[in-house]
């Protein structure tokens, strides 16, 4: 009959490489796995306080010659899977802005990882580092996409996200104002975003992305880190699940939790008419808002101000303390002349998100809402609130 105390050494052990991980060696070009490394580590705790010490970490499982890379802070998922030169099967959770450094730090060519035990081996060429590995087991389970898929154009899907991220606000004490509103429409998918200050709406028609009257609220931060992933592949698929949405890119995975709550009507914030319209080169109204905000104090607030009327916009900012900087576009406006300000970055944004080599901005009174679109673009509007000056 075996004495049980003869097994304990041997259960220590088995546990300890459960917490660890198991043993884990594989092969994989520098460059290849700097890049997946640094793509899941943004998906990672790094750098906040008060989340799981484990959150820190990426877990990277090896199958065959199949890398898993996660990256979770379990509000927002990023997996990634790449080929490499696998020798032994395991798993393991490395620190993730140490294990990203120490690979974009090495030398050309091939780099080795090897897990064993207390310690994780990453070598290339001459140069080795050994790393302490994280809880392998303490690491969170990544949930199954939701079953039901559509797949859009990447690059029709990057153009909205491009258009209408901007406007999202970044205060969390507002989270409703942090996300980006899907909802079906008659004609396709309507995008929205606002902060109070600016409301951006962009329109994929033909795309029957959601079922009829479904709305959803995606973090805007999700879908910023989108935005980076959608030149890995033509398409891009989403599944929508109860309270999470999936994005799926080439061989890349990113997940979020969705925002519970009611997004503002926004529709009641879009002016029913504006009889005022100035049409200006896209380009020369941009350069001329970045010349001139060099006076416009992001500390003291200086708007930038726009007199319009007749064929000549005139753009203006005026600091108390450093001076003034003016420039004039040639232009056409109908309506009546007013003289509207704005804050120049918003401003700028609004520019920047519409596309054509012209922009309509449509006004009706200096203190009501403005409308930025391109001209003759249908499907994208750029809503911005102006700024009272005296």
């Amino acid at each position: 009959m075996h004495n049980p105390q003869h097994l304990l050494p041997l259960l220590l052990f088995y546990r300890h490489l459960v917490e660890k991980g198991s043993a884990v060696k594989f092969r994989c070009e520098r460059e290849a796995l700097a890049e997946a490394l640094g793509t899941a580590s943004r998906a990672a705790t790094t750098g906040r306080t008060g989340a799981l010490p484990v959150l820190t970490g990426l877990r990277l499982e090896l199958v065959g010659d199949r890398l898993t890379i996660t990256g979770t802070d379990l509000d927002l998922t990023i997996t990634l899977s790449l080929e490499v030169g696998g020798e032994r099967d395991g798993g393991v959770v490395l620190p993730a802005r140490l294990a990203s450094d120490i690979v974009r730090s090495l030398g050309a060519g091939k780099v080795e990882l090897s897990a064993d035990g207390d310690d994780v081996t990453i070598s290339n060429g001459r140069s080795q580092f050994t790393v302490r590995p994280l809880s392998f087991d303490d690491y969170p389970k990544v949930a199954a996409p939701a079953s039901n898929a559509v797949t859009l154009p990447s690059a029709q899907f990057g153009d909205a996200l491009r258009q209408v991220v901007r406007a999202a606000s970044s205060d969390e004490a507002r989270p409703m104002l942090t996300g980006v509103l899907m909802t079906a429409e008659e004609d396709g998918l309507r995008m929205v975003a606002t902060d109070s200050y600016r409301l951006a709406v962009c329109d994929l028609r033909g795309q029957q992305v959601l079922a009829a009257n479904q709305k959803v609220l995606i973090p805007s931060r999700a879908l910023s880190e989108l935005q980076r992933l959608l030149s890995n592949g033509p398409e891009v698929t989403m599944r929508l699940g109860d309270n999470h949405a999936t994005f799926e890119v080439g061989n890349t995975r990113l997940s979020t939790r969705l925002i519970e709550g009611e997004f503002p009507n926004y529709k009641q914030l879009i002016p029913a008419s504006h009889p005022n319209s100035l049409t200006v080169e896209r380009e020369a109204l941009l350069e001329a808002i970045r010349r001139v905000k060099i006076f416009a104090s992001s500390k003291d607030a200086t708007p930038v101000r726009l007199q319009m009327g007749g064929d000549v916009l005139r753009l203006t900012a005026i600091n108390q303390e450093l001076g003034n900087a003016s420039e004039e576009l040639d232009a056409e406006f109908s309506g009546t002349e007013l003289l509207v300000a704005f804050n120049p970055d918003y401003l700028a944004a609004g520019v920047e998100a519409c596309t054509g080599d012209h922009i309509v901005l449509s006004t009706s009174e200096p203190q009501r809402p403005a409308i930025l679109r391109g001209k003759g673009v249908d499907g994208y509007l750029y809503l911005l609130m102006p700024v009272r000056v005296q």
